[in-house]
């Protein structure tokens, strides 16, 4: 197998995955129209007088309890039948998405969670709900209530319940999920609290920044209790806002004596980050070695295909290791985040991981989005750092990698990045595709600034022509110029 076909074999991670219950009916949506309007089909259908009102006013328990107070024992089933019969037709569409529910799912996506609906709602329903309304959850389950929600959460690891009724807190207890209630059912927020909610909140307006407060301190509490675990430790520090972090929470884990920062100097890294790295370490007070590395040497990481980083990669991590050595140090870490691990073909994680390099940050499932949060509210400067890949990133694959291809991108992009200053640029990429240059910029600023301009400034760094993306920047790019780039994502 080439080392392009390899991906790194899972690790288990040190806080559990995020899944995160929630009831359906004044929890998600307001089911209560549609139901009223077959309750009163029921009435009208049997001439039972039916208080629909009443009905929908205490949604929650099963259906078979609420049709046991208005229709006799043996009548009840053929009752839930009907009932369900009529459900579709009537039900559905009158009923709307609570305030908040969109931002509140798009928020655990953020998070790289799931998503699930455990209901006493009969599950064919729940499904019907869904799919009209759009609600992207993962995993929709019905026809179970109070303490027998928590045989799904479990059974889908869920960590956090969130629902609207007393019974849906004691579902979450089963689980030994995290109980977090809404006010927007038939039970106080006050009355919630007694009850013995965890979190209680007016409504799912108030859930995205409680969950996200919420998941980033448990994710850095296992951070931290995983850095503290060793007594040494090499930080591979590119001067990036991942590295910085990582190489922040050591020095507090273990601290600043017991860290060393490396900064790998080579061809493919951009002169202007050796000092802000150097500045940032001795600003938290640890060691920083610049040892070089030879990843031009190595026919793999020369040749340019797909599989390039696995080569620069175990160059690096093959050059910290003496260091590592020297100092007694058994852990050499990497800044490799949550998001890096499921964004694709990631060859350089492999390699990393194949000569024994650990990755904190991804086994605390911290995001690019937490890290640069958590940075901010610790004072670091590199919180609103933008991504700076390797030069080598920016020649395309196929084109044999040298000294002098690299420096003169890294020369093109401190061009352009000069005559950006004024407009606050953060990106700025000079892709070399043979004959000519793809200048990338911010997109919000195509519209703003000389194109011209641009292009004479990387010509004049050598480049026989260029010309500006009017995409503007994205990250990985390059892999949208391979023959098959979604293996590559």
């Amino acid at each position: 197998m080439s080392t392009a076909e390899i991906q790194p074999a899972s690790a288990t991670a040190d806080v559990p995955e995020l899944v995160v219950g929630f009831d359906l009916d004044m929890t998600l949506i307001d089911s209560r129209p549609g139901i009223q309007a077959v309750w009163d089909l029921l009435a009208a259908e049997t001439g039972v007088p039916i208080d629909s009102e009443l009905v929908v006013s205490r949604l929650g328990p099963p259906l078979t309890w609420e049709m046991a107070n208005w229709f006799p024992p043996e009548q009840v089933d053929a009752m839930v039948s009907r009932y369900r019969e009529h459900y579709p037709s009537y039900a559905i569409t009158g009923s709307l998405p609570l305030p908040g529910v969109a931002e509140s799912l798009a928020a655990i996506r953020a998070l790289r969670g799931r998503t699930m609906v455990v209901s006493a709602k009969y599950t064919p329903s729940v499904r019907l709900h869904l799919e009209h309304l759009g609600l992207d959850v993962d995993e929709p389950v019905g026809d179970l209530h109070g303490a027998e929600k928590g045989t799904a959460l479990r059974e889908h690891k869920a960590t956090i319940y969130v629902g609207d009724h007393t019974a849906d807190i004691d579902g979450a207890r089963a689980a030994g999920a995290v109980a977090v209630s809404v006010a927007t059912g038939p039970f106080t927020a006050d009355e919630l609290r007694a009850y013995g909610a965890d979190v209680v909140l007016n409504d799912l307006t108030e859930f995205p920044a409680w969950l996200d407060a919420y998941v980033l301190e448990q994710r850095l509490e296992a951070l931290m209790r995983r850095l503290s675990s060793y007594d040494q430790m090499v930080v591979a520090f590119s001067g990036g806002a991942d590295s910085a972090f990582l190489l922040a929470a050591a020095a507090r884990a273990i601290g600043p004596a017991n860290v060393v920062a490396a900064t790998a100097i080579s061809p493919s890294l951009p002169t202007a980050e050796l000092e802000p790295a150097a500045r940032f370490a001795d600003g938290i007070g640890v060691r920083h070695l610049t040892p070089h590395t030879h990843e031009m040497e190595r026919e793999g990481y020369q040749a340019n295909s797909g599989a390039r980083c696995y080569f620069c990669k175990a160059e690096l991590v093959e050059t910290l290791q003496p260091i590592a050595d020297e100092f007694g140090i058994t852990a050499i870490a990497t800044g490799t985040n949550a998001d890096d691990a499921i964004a694709g073909f990631r060859p350089g994680i492999r390699a990393a991981f194949e000569r024994g390099a650990i990755t904190p940050l991804k086994d605390a499932r911290l995001t690019k989005a937490q890290i640069r949060e958590a940075s901010r509210s610790w004072g670091l400067e590199t919180s609103d750092k933008p991504a700076a890949a390797c030069l080598s990133s920016r020649i395309a694959y196929g084109i044999r990698i040298t000294p002098n291809l690299l420096a003169r991108v890294d020369r093109a992009e401190q061009a352009v990045r000069s005559r950006l200053s004024s407009y606050g640029v953060q990106n700025v990429r000079v892709r070399d595709v043979g004959e000519t240059a793809s200048i990338e910029i911010d997109a919000a600023l195509l519209d703003q600034v000389d194109h011209q301009v641009l292009v004479d400034a990387v010509v004049a760094e050598g480049f026989p022509a260029a010309q500006v993306d009017p995409r503007g920047f994205r990250s990985g790019s390059m892999n949208e110029r391979l023959k098959d780039p979604d293996k590559y994502r």
